[in-house]
């Protein structure tokens, strides 16, 4: 039986719920989660997380073979699993992979899951999904010429390691098993594209195009004096995705600018660009660029006025720009769940959201997109005229930043609200965060128990 821990925090992009099992909103659902990353559909419960009515198991069998004779294609799903939730009784809850290929209902309509809900999409945004699943599953394919020998027993470990940390479970199964589970090896044995990226000690061997070019340069231009290169260092890293992520971060680390000020007694370094930024900027490149195109490596250049992270490839699916900070849908799935259990990936889908907030508050420009049909470019600005930001805003997490966004955007906010803004954090995480705010008097808290609300002090 499941444990009912991943209910508290309420739908969201890969969690939905059904008061009954109605073969139409089940294959609304079905369609929506295999188009965009997945999810798990749960049955008994109502929007807004109450009991709906008591659910017969037996219904359900029918209910989904109903709802999958309404999907095109046919949708590949686990089976229903009972779950304790609480006050609430047994529900059930339905798995639902990302697929590969584009589905529809069976009048014609696309979804995909937007938050909390199941959206068509448009004719155009239909046209660059196509475009994106008509690619294939191109990190599970094999890679000739590649044994499983060639993946390095010393990067399992360290991952095996990190997972059973993120988890809280140490992994006493069979290491091949595993390998399998997270698509590092086929059914065959034989490494994939995402196991010889995450795993081995030189992916570039079979994966040239794997690497990243970093470039130093002078002023805000490529050129130097007479039309010469204008770069002072030019570095190619190499190594697996864990490793290309150190080593870049940590050569962005040594040519960036370090102000400091004192304050009172203490001394307050300042670097050029927010940490997190930076850092997120490199991992989004490593982990959505589009590992098929060849002959061009993911370029980090870094101006006297900005730093710029271009990674091959096109947004994936239906991302734009416009939509890029509220959708979510991953090119290399496996190899984002692989850094996610690494560390690398703090909260999935929030990464974008929280680079945002950082930059606004360090008092520099938001970061620019720029999305072309082969590539992507990630521009964050290196303002030297900083906007004065109150010291409160600055000592918050990136999650209370959110939490005081929505404030001012909407006046108050709730811990339902405050919820549903961070996905996948725990309810207690977000109580403590509140709570923190209301202590140092940058919140106040109205009302008590369901009826409780924060306003700006």
């Amino acid at each position: 039986m499941l444990n009912p821990d991943f209910l508290k925090n309420g739908p969201g992009p890969r969690l939905a719920f059904i008061e009954i099992p109605d073969a139409k909103l089940i294959a609304e659902t079905l369609v929506a989660f295999a188009n965009t990353e997945g999810g798990t559909l749960v049955v008994g419960l109502k929007h807004n997380g109450d009991a709906g009515v008591k659910i017969e198991s037996e219904a359900l069998p029918k209910a989904l073979k109903e709802a999958d004779s309404l999907c095109s294609p046919s949708i590949v799903t686990g089976n229903w699993e009972p779950v304790e939730a609480e006050d609430n009784g047994t529900v059930y809850a339905l798995r639902v992979p990302r697929s590969i290929e584009l589905h529809a209902l069976s009048d014609g309509r696309v979804l995909i899951r937007d938050d909390q809900v199941n959206r068509p999409l448009g004719g155009q945004e239909i046209l660059k999904l196509a475009s994106a699943k008509s690619t294939g599953d191109y990190e599970s394919e094999p890679v000739p010429g590649a044994t499983k020998d060639d993946l390095s027993k010393k990067m399992i470990e360290e991952y095996i390691a990190k997972r059973a940390e993120r988890t809280k479970r140490p992994f006493n199964g069979k290491t091949d098993d595993l390998l399998r589970e997270i698509g590092a090896i086929d059914t065959a044995d034989r490494p994939t594209v995402s196991g010889i990226l995450l795993f081995s000690e030189y992916p570039q061997h079979w994966l040239p195009q794997s690497g990243v070019v970093f470039a130093k340069f002078v002023g805000k231009t490529p050129r130097g004096e007479n039309g010469l290169a204008g770069y002072t260092r030019r570095e190619e890293l190499t190594g697996p995705l864990p490793r290309l992520i150190e080593s870049a971060w940590n050569l962005i680390w040594s040519e960036m600018a370090v102000s400091a000020v004192v304050k009172g007694l203490e001394r307050e370094e300042t670097t050029e660009y927010p940490q997190f930024a930076v850092r997120e900027a490199i991992v989004n490149a490593i982990c959505h660029r589009d590992y098929r195109l060849k002959g061009r490596r993911i370029e980090i250049r870094m101006y006297s006025d900005r730093l710029e992270v271009i990674s091959p490839g096109g947004l994936p699916g239906f991302i734009t720009v416009e939509n890029i900070v509220d959708e979510h849908f991953s090119r290399n799935p496996r190899i984002v769940n692989g850094l996610f259990q690494w560390g690398y990936i703090e909260e999935l889908g929030l990464g974008i959201d929280r680079m945002m907030e950082v930059m606004e508050q360090s008092g520099h420009l938001p970061p620019n997109f720029d999305a072309r049909p082969y590539s992507f470019a990630v521009t964050l600005f290196n303002s030297r005229e900083r906007q004065v930001v109150p010291e409160w805003v600055r000592n918050t997490n990136h999650r209370q930043a959110r939490a005081l966004q929505y404030i001012r955007d909407h006046g108050s906010i709730t811990n339902r609200e405050y919820r549903s803004l961070c996905q996948g954090v725990s309810a207690e995480t977000l109580r403590l965060d509140l709570a923190d705010m209301v202590e140092r008097e940058i919140l106040l808290k109205v009302g008590s128990k369901k009826g409780t609300y924060y306003i700006l002090k």
